[in-house]
C-alpha cells in the first residue's frame, strides 16, 4: 500500500482511529502510573482529552484540512485534563499549526508537524523533564526531520518515525530513576504511541468508527413529569414559577427533602427533581422571590420562567426578581475559583469566600473547558484560580491563557490545605502582584500530607509498597507506608511537626466515619498537647485524610 498524500477525510479517519485505540487501552496505561495511588490518571486524562477533540471533530462537517485541524486543536485544548492531557493537547496544537496550511499533507509537512508538535509541547511546560512524553515526542520530531528526504511514501516514513518513538519509550526508565524502580515506561509516552500507532492503522485502512462519544452525563426529568400528589384543580397560589439550579455543591437527600418542604410551605403543584448536576423546580406560589432565593443557595439559576396566573401584583414580583438577579450578577472586584472533591471541602471553601468550586481532584481532573466555564460564570474584575493539585495546574494555566475578556490569575496550589491558606491570604485591597506574591509566601509555610492506599505492589524511593498498604504522601514524596490508617496519620504528623508548629488541621474523607476521625484527633491532641487541632469533614474520595501543619 502506497500513500503519498493525506486529504482531510483520511486525516479525520486516522485521528478517530487513534482516539479509539487509546480509549481501548486507557486502563492499561493507568496501570503504568509510577505512584500506586487509586486515581484514574494518565490513561483517563489523555483519553478524555482526545475524545473531546474527537467529539469536536465529529461535529465539523467540512472536508477542508484547515477546519479539521482547527477542530482537533480546539477540542483537545478545551477538553485537556491533567498534565498529560494538557501536553497532549499542545502536541496536537503544534502539529495543527503546520498541517492547517496545507491543501494536502505529504511527508515533508508531516515531518514539520512532528517537529512543531514537540516544540509547542516543550514550551507549555515550565520545567520539562526528560524521560517523559516530551522526550518521546522530541525523538520522533528529530527523526522525522532527519529522514523525510528519503521518503515519498507516507506509510514507511511513519513506520520508521514510530519505531524511533517506541525505542525511545523503552529507554525512559534509564532517564528517570523513578520509572526504573517501578519497572515501567513513561505512561504519557506510552499513551502517545498508542494514539500514533492507531492513526497509522487508520491510514492503512483499518479504520475504527467513532460511535457515540459520551464525555459526561446530565439528565433532568421532563418538564411535564407526572406526580400523583399534585392537584392543580383548585389554584390557591397565583404565580407559576419554574427554574433550573446548576448545582455548585453536593445536593444531598437531606437537602432535597428540606428544599421540597420549603417549597411546599410557600406553594403547591410542586415538581422538584434532581441529579448530580442540576435541580429542576416547578412550583405555584404567591412569592416567586422566596423560591428563587432558596434556589440560589444551592447554585446558579437558568431557564427562569414566571407566569402570573391571576394577573395580580405582576409589577411587584418582577421588580423583586430583577433585584435578586441583579445582585447575583453585580460585578465584584475579586473572584475566586477553587478545585476540590468532596461536599465538605466544597462547603469549607465557600465559607471562606470562594465563589465557585469546580468538582475535581485525583479521581477526576477537571478539563480546561470545565475551568473556563467557571470563569465565564464569575463576574469579577480579577479571578484567582486555586487548582489544589499539581496535576491540575497546567489545565488552569491553559484556561487563563484562553480567557480573553477577564483577568485570570492561577495561584499554583498543589494541595487542598495550600488552597485554603491561599484563599485566606487574598485581599481585594491588594494588587494582583501583591496577592500572588503573598499567597505563594503563605503556602510555602504550609506542610501538608495525604493518606491513601496502594493499588499495586511497587518500590519507590527505596520504600517497598504492597497492594492495599496505607501510604502517607508528603509535599516531597512518600513519608511512609503502614497497615493502619491511624498509624499512617501518626507517622505523617511526626515527620511534619517541629518547634515552630502551632496548628494541625485534619480533613477526613468519605471512607472515614466521624466517630473514628474524632477519636484519632483526640489521641493526637493528647500526644501533642502544645498544638491546636482542628477536625473537618472533607468528604473527599480516594484519600482517608488531608493533613496540614502550620
Amino acid at each position: 500500500m502506497s500513500i503519498e498524500q493525506i486529504d482531510a477525510q483520511s486525516l479525520r479517519s486516522a485521528f478517530i482511529t487513534g482516539a479509539k485505540s487509546l480509549e481501548a487501552k486507557k486502563e492499561w496505561i493507568n496501570e503504568l502510573n509510577v505512584f500506586p495511588v487509586p486515581d484514574g490518571d494518565t490513561g483517563t486524562n489523555m483519553t478524555m482529552t482526545i475524545m473531546s477533540a474527537a467529539k469536536n471533530l465529529a461535529a465539523e462537517e467540512s472536508d477542508d484540512i484547515a477546519e479539521v485541524c482547527r477542530a482537533i486543536a480546539q477540542g483537545s485544548l478545551r477538553g485537556a485534563r491533567g498534565n498529560s492531557g494538557v501536553i497532549l493537547s499542545q502536541l496536537f496544537r503544534g502539529a495543527a499549526k503546520i498541517l492547517k496550511e496545507a491543501q494536502v499533507i505529504d511527508v515533508f509537512e508531516l515531518a514539520l508537524a512532528f517537529d512543531k508538535a514537540s516544540e509547542t509541547a516543550y514550551k507549555a511546560v515550565m520545567k520539562p523533564k526528560e524521560g517523559t512524553i516530551l522526550t518521546v515526542a522530541k525523538a520522533m520530531g528529530d527523526k522525522a526531520l532527519e529522514i523525510h528526504e528519503n521518503h515519498n511514501d507516507i506509510i514507511p516514513f511513519l513506520e520508521e518515525v514510530l519505531k524511533c518513538g517506541d525505542e525511545t519509550l523503552k529507554k525512559t526508565p534509564e532517564m528517570l530513576p523513578v520509572l526504573k524502580k517501578a519497572g515501567v515506561v513513561d505512561s504519557g509516552g506510552q499513551g502517545l504511541m498508542v494514539i500514533l500507532h492507531g492513526m497509522l492503522e487508520g491510514l492503512k485502512g483499518n479504520v475504527i468508527e467513532l460511535g457515540d462519544v459520551v464525555l459526561s452525563t446530565k439528565s433532568v426529568a421532563a418538564d411535564g413529569a407526572a406526580r400523583e400528589d399534585i392537584d392543580t384543580a383548585d389554584i390557591k397560589f397565583g404565580y407559576c414559577t419554574e427554574f433550573i439550579v446548576n448545582l455548585k455543591k453536593e445536593f444531598t437527600d437531606k437537602d432535597e427533602k428540606e428544599f421540597k418542604n420549603f417549597l411546599t410551605s410557600i406553594g403547591d403543584s410542586l415538581v422538584c427533581v434532581a441529579d448530580d448536576e442540576v435541580v429542576k423546580v416547578h412550583v405555584h406560589t404567591n412569592d416567586p422571590g422566596l423560591a428563587i432565593q432558596k434556589g440560589l443557595s444551592f447554585g446558579e439559576l437558568t431557564n427562569l420562567k414566571i407566569d402570573n396566573m391571576r394577573e395580580e401584583h405582576r409589577e411587584r414580583v418582577i421588580k423583586g426578581v430583577d433585584k435578586i438577579l441583579k445582585e447575583q450578577n453585580r460585578k465584584k472586584k475579586m473572584g475566586v475559583i477553587s478545585v476540590s472533591a468532596g461536599s465538605g471541602l466544597a462547603s469549607i471553601f465557600k465559607e471562606i469566600g470562594v465563589d465557585i468550586v469546580v468538582e475535581g481532584g485525583q479521581t477526576m481532573n477537571p478539563s480546561t473547558e470545565d475551568i473556563i466555564e467557571a470563569v465565564d460564570k464569575l463576574n469579577a474584575e480579577t479571578i484567582y484560580i486555586l487548582p489544589n493539585n499539581k496535576n491540575i495546574i497546567l489545565a488552569a494555566e491553559q484556561a487563563a491563557k484562553l480567557e480573553e475578556g477577564k483577568k485570570v490569575v492561577v495561584i499554583p496550589t498543589k494541595t487542598v490545605p495550600q488552597g485554603i491558606t491561599a484563599m485566606i491570604s487574598l485581599s481585594e485591597d491588594r494588587s494582583i502582584e501583591e496577592n500572588l506574591e503573598n499567597a505563594k509566601e503563605e503556602i510555602a509555610d504550609v506542610k501538608s500530607a495525604q493518606i491513601t492506599y496502594a493499588v499495586r505492589n511497587t518500590t519507590i524511593d527505596d520504600v517497598e509498597i504492597h497492594e492495599n498498604d496505607v501510604m502517607a504522601l508528603g509535599d516531597g514524596g512518600i513519608i511512609g507506608v503502614d497497615k493502619s490508617i491511624d498509624s499512617a496519620v501518626d507517622k505523617a504528623l511526626s515527620s511534619m511537626v517541629d518547634d515552630s508548629s502551632e496548628l494541625v488541621s485534619l480533613y477526613y474523607g468519605a471512607d472515614v466515619s466521624e466517630e473514628d476521625a474524632a477519636k484519632l484527633c483526640d489521641e493526637l491532641a493528647g500526644k501533642y498537647p502544645k498544638l491546636e487541632f482542628e477536625l473537618h469533614n472533607g468528604g473527599q474520595p480516594v484519600y482517608y485524610y488531608f493533613i496540614s501543619v502550620e
